[in-house]
């Protein structure tokens, strides 16, 4: 590996000269590292302090307190589950049953089902693993780990078997090794408003902690754990013409998209687990043949999952705030952590705090916050309702990665859980929003703000971001996009409509989509609403056609007048959609000029007249947007030969391209 060190200390030579050329021209803060501290001049915000309206902490708190539901209708509930499941902690499996009643909300009949059965994806053969190779956020699949589901009764209500009916489809690859989506017939058509109820057995084999689900040791994450059933979307939905079902498999980049409903779960472990879970228990345990079975309720949520171990620390505290009317926030931590417990406990309650304000009201009664060990890392850093799971517990002194994990996945309480767009087809609209959402957070509890240049500076491959999950160029080039990008284009939005316009646009689409499933085109209606502006080219430019910024001072000719000095300089709109931006020209007697330019042409000629040389000029010297990544171009000395005045950075272009190329990935 000596040549390999060598090249890389080369290219951070090559780095170093290019950063002390931009420190002489006022440019060097785009190099900084990725967060900044800011000093305390940069925001008057207050940050947020827990509630005073929490209550002190138990001393021996008790994870097995029943709650009663509240008669109250959210959403539209189409999907009611009734799920018994057994964990064979010996043999590594789910043992269940569930009643799954589903209301069609057409105006059609429909006279099939599609179910989702997601562990089938850790099957040889699986589309899942055929597009990851077996790979997911930094985690390898063990070799030898398998994981499966299977249908085991199938009947309707009245005891019909349907299980003969059964057969997987594979809508987007035609794989039939891929039995992550199944079908089959009804007995009769349900007719529009009207329901049906079905029963069915199923197992499920967990694979060694991989992708979100599995075991490890006796630690179990169960996600994405029973049959689910798949969308129906009524006409006018995310701009669907004709009503019908969203079918998807699962893929290697994809996550999930399912409907509002009830569940009703009974979990059955051993008697020494402990269980964190959506929703709240609605009776205290039970406990028969050193087994314990727990019961637990959540409505208005589109999934369910939980997770045990005899591990856990537990830790309970009540909290409240505006738009945070009353919640039992609950710490399911790996020992390791236990001492960390209060910096769980501050960013929970920070966030919350935050999310009401800004967005609405957290209307549920619970949020529970799982720990995994660190040999669980596959089951880290995900959200689902009213749970989410923090960073796997690797260390015992973690940096900020502990609360920037966990102020994400709480973001996806609203960016997801309860504004629930398709995560098959645009991941943007969750993964983006939540990603601002954290940033923000970041800057709002801790005082850590992003560096957006040197993060659109990473922005070397951007693609369309209301494309199909599957349809990405790879899984970092889908990581890249509907995580970074699609944050750029909301922090782009922001600079351009202004703090208080942006979090009202926010706030107007949670409140419209609570408990609905958006589109790209319903957040844009939202954006025009708001600002009485269109937006056609923004969202064109940087949604539809993956497209980022590229302003540029293209060229400088300077020529000796009878009174002085003449210059003419060219700027250039390269890419992005048009917007206005700063120009700022610097002479050699020490005079500078700044002008503005409206951006809609693609390119427009500055003509100077001075006593003294034009020594330089520069676009958008402050930064301010934030699509750009080649700012590189952004300004031009007026010193250089003329022969290579004219964009002499098309060499070098090439070079810090393949530099920066280099260093990131």
């Amino acid at each position: 590996m000596p040549k390999r060190r060598s090249l890389r200390m080369l290219l951070f030579v090559a780095a170093a000269a290019v950063l002390v050329i931009s420190f002489k021209f006022g440019f060097a803060d785009a190099w900084v590292d990725q967060y900044a501290l800011p000093a305390a001049a940069v925001s008057d915000e207050v940050l947020p302090v827990a509630s005073s309206a929490a209550t002190p902490p138990k001393a021996d708190p008790v994870p097995d307190v029943p709650q009663q539901s509240e008669a109250v209708v959210l959403s539209n509930r189409i999907t009611e589950y009734h799920i018994a499941v057994t964990l064979d902690e010996k043999n590594g499996k789910l043992l269940g049953e569930q009643t799954v009643t589903w209301k069609n909300p057409g105006r059609k009949a429909v006279g099939e089902l599609y179910l989702h059965l997601y562990p089938n994806a850790f099957s040889p053969g699986s589309t899942f693993l055929k597009e990851s190779s077996g790979q997911l956020r930094g985690d390898k699949m063990k070799p030898g780990s398998v994981g499966s589901m299977s249908i085991t009764t199938l009947t309707t209500d009245q005891g019909e078997t349907l299980l003969p009916r059964l057969h997987f489809v594979q809508p987007d690859d035609g794989n039939k090794n891929d039995r992550t989506l199944v079908t089959f017939r009804l007995p009769e058509p349900v007719k529009p408003g009207m329901s049906v109820t079905l029963r069915m057995g199923f197992t499920v084999t967990l694979p060694d902690v991989f992708a979100r689900m599995g075991k490890a040791d006796d630690f179990v994450m169960a996600g994405q754990w029973f049959p689910k059933v798949a969308v129906y979307e009524t006409a006018g939905t995310r701009g669907r013409a004709t009503e019908g079902w969203n079918l998807h498999q699962y893929h290697g980049n994809s996550e999930f998209y399912s409907d509002f409903g009830i569940y009703s779960v009974r979990i059955d472990v051993p008697e020494s687990y402990t269980i964190a879970a959506t929703g709240f228990q609605t009776k205290s345990p039970a406990l028969a043949g050193g087994r314990k079975s727990y019961q637990f309720y959540a409505d208005d949520v589109h999934d369910f999952a939980w997770s045990a171990s005899p591990n856990f620390e537990y830790v309970e505290d009540s909290f409240s705030s505006a738009g945070i009317p009353g919640v039992r926030i609950k710490l399911y931590i790996d020992p390791l952590h236990k001492e960390l417990k209060d910096r769980y406990m501050h960013a929970a309650k920070s966030a919350l705090a935050k999310l009401g304000q800004w967005y609405g009201e957290y209307p549920y009664s619970t949020l529970s916050i799982i720990v995994p060990p660190a040999n669980a890392n596959g089951a880290g850093g995900m959200e689902y309702p009213t749970l989410v799971t923090a960073a796997a517990a690797k260390d015992d002194n973690p940096g900020y990665e502990l609360e920037r994990t966990l102020l994400h996945e709480i973001a996806h309480q609203y960016w997801y859980g309860l504004v629930a767009s398709n995560e098959f087809e645009e991941a943007w609209l969750d993964e983006g929003f939540t990603s601002y959402t954290e940033d923000k957070l970041m800057s709002s509890i801790y005082g850590v703000l992003p560096n957006l240049p040197v993060e659109a500076s990473y922005m070397t491959a951007p693609e369309p971001l209301d494309q199909v999950s599957w349809r990405f160029s790879s899984s970092n080039g889908y990581a890249e996009n509907v995580y970074l990008r699609a944050k750029l284009v909301l922090s782009a939005l922001e600079r351009q409509v202004g703090d208080k316009t942006m979090s009202k646009i926010l706030r107007t689409y949670f409140q419209k989509y609570e408990f609905k499933h958006p589109s790209s085109a319903d957040f844009q209606k939202v954006v025009e609403s708001i600002t009485k502006t269109k937006w056609n080219d923004f969202f064109r430019s940087y949604v539809q056609n993956g497209e980022m910024a590229d302003f540029a001072v293209d060229s400088i000719q300077t020529q000796k007048t009878t009174d002085g000095y003449e210059s003419i300089v060219l700027l250039k709109r390269y890419g992005g959609s048009p917007q206005p931006v700063s120009i700022w020209v610097q002479f050699q007697d020490g005079k500078s000029v700044s002008k503005r330019w409206d951006g809609v042409q693609d390119h427009i000629q500055l003509q100077l007249r001075s006593s003294t040389p034009l020594t330089y000029a520069a676009i958008d010297p402050g930064n301010n947007v934030v699509l750009d990544n080649r700012r590189y171009n952004n300004y031009l000395q007026a010193e250089v030969p003329k022969e290579t005045r004219t964009r002499f950075a098309t060499g070098i272009t090439q070079i810090i391209e393949g530099l920066f190329g280099t260093m990131v990935w």
